[in-house]
């Protein structure tokens, strides 16, 4: 669609009312202003690397074809010994949860200064891994640094393991990897890596050759040394040659740069998003390799190389999964995991789409998860198709889904109908021909173990893999003989057949697969006290994830949220509502002003009268995505917001929800360019005011209809 673009004059009332009616249904324009030329500069050195970086010369792959059945080995074989325990480091986190004491003073100057000297060439021997040692325990990192294409090639040995910190850009030239349960081959298409301290460090396996290869073990040996000579000059290449043989893994690593990257590290509080952690300085965990550093990669050492954890029963859930796609039931797994908080829901159903994703062309992901969400900005349900590999933490792979409801709220206590009948519309959008995940809340006691039990039946799940942690269980296990006789919010348990209905039962009582995971990894169930590991720090890296969509992706300077020329609307366009509480009609403007909202879509017509149009409640209807409510011109009658939604889409949004989720303070306090006073921002509040605080919210309190139900 081609914008129209209007500029901004001191037209009258009633000229603007022309104007809008000559538009018809363009409703969304654009109002022009000049930018700050202070921010339209960039360093004319940091322009020119980044210039460099975007022209360096692609390896020429293709991904393979999706019908291709890639072998997979969940666990490499010499990874475990004979009890079954991992030979390398145990993880203290799956989820993000690293317990620690005090996070202020671990992050201090101190430990910023000794980064530096760790990821930067003038390293102290003192502080540097004995090479003796590391090269005992098979720590020691064959890699060499091209400097003209700015890249570095690796050569891993079969059964070798790479644990990181940082961001990367991985092409598998020869052999097989292994990342979070995704097999990467040679031939396939560069993969991005994320490894940031929010959740514990990725790990690269490397698996050897394809065991289905013709060559044998001389031909492979001088295949991969051909390649190595492809990518790297005679110096460099010389010493790596001699580390490759056949089963080696040879692997390109590039710099990654994003506007996700760029614009994270635009600001000084997350300017170390990507690196390392201060429990992780403490400890000397860091090995310095030259070539990994230059391109943004800090391997790990000790008892921080912590990848990720799996115990037996973990093993034995996923193995049991992936047997269930390859044939063992008739129609696809609905597979729902559930647990209590930072038990590992969303780790291991990362896991599982990337094991499936060896296996099929897409898994398809129902999120019922409104505070930390995967695929979407917090506050949303949503229903996606996943067809790529999931290599890093939720904010690092933010996408589109298929279809969305805006719910507004991070939990569902205030409207539980609201929240149930939101998913059964995202439900009726399911194929059928794909597999289906299922994520759910850590809410798992009174009424969130009744949602659960809602959506065991709703959605007619096959699979139910719930996670634990300690020796007391969360929550009661929901087997099959429990859900018989459980009731939940909207459901309750089938009637006991009658006499003459008691030799044909059996086959209306709809059963499940139940597979219970005993979580082993320290950390288990404490909500993370370091930084950026906390959910509501965790949710704006999520939105910061979000409008960084915004940015451009040529390589160029950060654009704060204000140069963004907004959207205009009529007010008689759209309609407007809040989600989560009461608002006066006259006030609502006042509320939605420099606030979150949800761009959604009325399936009827708005028509006002020259004025905002109020919602009387709450619409369940599809969500296109988010906006900033920048300004609201009531002489004009016009919305002014910014949003990362394409103008074709915007041509259907006929609503906006304005909900608790709010804009990262980040956003409000740190943009560049604001040398006046910050707008929408004060500090003259008292919280001494009655009210003013943080209210208290019990959510394990259970219904007395449920505790009657268990008597």
């Amino acid at each position: 669609m081609t914008m129209k673009v209007q500029k901004v004059s001191s037209r009258s009332q009633h000229e603007q009312r022309i104007a809008t009616k000559r538009h018809g249904k363009n409703k969304w324009l654009k109002k022009v202003r000049n930018l700050d030329s202070a921010l339209s500069s960039a360093s004319s050195g940091t322009a020119k690397l980044e210039q460099q970086i975007a022209k360096r010369e692609k390896p020429r792959l293709k991904r393979l074809k999706k019908s291709y059945a890639k072998p997979v080995t969940l666990i490499p074989e010499n990874s475990y010994t004979e009890e079954g325990k991992v030979t390398f480091a145990h993880v203290h986190t799956n989820g993000g949860t690293e317990l620690e004491g005090n996070s202020n003073s671990e992050d201090s100057q101190e430990w910023s200064a000794y980064a530096k000297s760790v990821l930067q060439n003038g390293v102290e021997s003192s502080t540097l891994p004995d090479t003796e040692q590391l090269e005992k325990d098979g720590l020691q990192y064959h890699s060499q640094l091209d400097h003209a294409q700015n890249r570095a090639v690796l050569v891993l040995q079969q059964g070798q393991v790479l644990c990181f910190r940082g961001k990367c850009l991985l092409t598998c030239l020869y052999g097989r990897v292994e990342v979070v349960g995704f097999t990467i081959e040679e031939g396939q298409q560069s993969y991005p890596l994320f490894s940031p301290p929010t959740h514990c460090p990725l790990t690269i396996t490397a698996l050897g050759n394809n065991s289905h290869s013709t060559k044998n073990k001389k031909e492979g040996r001088l295949e991969a040394k051909a390649i190595v000579r492809k990518y790297l000059s005679s110096e460099p290449c010389k010493r790596l040659i001699s580390e490759v043989d056949s089963e080696s893994c040879v692997l390109l690593l590039e710099p990654l740069d994003t506007p996700l990257t760029r614009f994270l590290s635009s600001f000084s509080e997350l300017s170390e998003v990507f690196g390392v952690n201060s429990r992780e300085l403490r400890s000397q965990a860091a090995i310095y390799n030259p070539a990994l550093s230059a391109v943004g990669v800090t391997a790990l050492c000790g008892p921080c190389a912590q990848g990720l954890v799996m115990s037996c029963s973990y093993r034995e859930a996923l193995s049991s999964l992936l047997k269930a796609w390859a044939g063992e039931f008739d129609s696809c797994p609905i597979i729902l995991v559930c647990g209590g908080r930072n038990s590992g829901k969303s780790t291991f159903s990362r896991h599982l789409i990337n094991s499936l994703l060896n296996h099929t062309a897409s898994v398809e992901y129902l999120e019922c998860d409104l505070g930390q969400t995967e695929f979407t900005p917090p506050g949303c349900l949503s229903l996606s198709t996943v067809t790529e590999p999931l290599l890093g933490p939720p904010f690092t792979h933010l996408r589109d889904p298929e279809h969305m409801v805006y719910y507004g709220l991070t939990d569902c206590q205030a409207d539980i109908d609201r929240y149930l009948e939101s998913l059964k519309s995202l439900w009726r959008h399911c194929s059928g021909e794909s597999p289906v995940i299922i994520n759910t809340m850590g809410w798992v006691k009174g009424q969130g173990f009744q949602i659960l039990v809602d959506l065991i039946r709703l959605f007619s799940v096959t699979h139910v893999v719930q996670l634990s942690y300690g020796d007391v269980p969360q929550c009661q296990h929901l087997t099959p003989d429990f859900l018989r006789t459980a009731h939940g919010w909207q459901t309750h348990p089938p009637t006991p057949p009658t006499l003459t209905e008691e030799s044909t039962s059996h086959l209306t009582v709809q059963s499940h697969v139940f597979l219970n995971i005993l979580s082993e990894f320290e950390g288990a169930g404490t909500s993370g006290k370091m930084r950026h590991q906390r959910s509501n720090e965790l949710r704006d890296l999520a939105l910061l994830s979000y409008f960084s969509q915004l940015q451009s992706t040529d390589p160029g300077p950060i654009r704060p949220l204000h140069c963004f020329i907004p959207y205009q609307v009529p007010h008689s366009s759209l309609a407007i509502g809040v989600t989560h509480c009461e608002v006066a009609p006259n006030h609502i403007l006042y509320a939605a002003n420099a606030s979150l909202v949800g761009l959604c879509c009325l399936s009827e017509k708005v028509m006002g009268r020259g004025g905002p149009v109020v919602l009387s409640q709450t619409p369940i209807c599809q969500c296109v995505g988010l906006g900033v409510l920048r300004g609201v011109d009531m002489a004009q009658g016009l919305y002014f917001l910014i949003t990362p939604v394409s103008p074709s889409v915007l041509r259907h949004v006929n609503c906006l929800l304005l909900g608790e989720i709010t804009l990262p303070k980040l956003l409000l306090t740190m943009q560049h360019g604001v040398e006046a006073e910050l707008p929408y921002v004060t500090t003259d509040y008292s919280f001494e005011v009655t009210g003013a605080g943080k209210l208290q919210v019990y959510k394990g309190l259970t219904r007395p209809g449920f505790l009657k139900s268990n008597n």
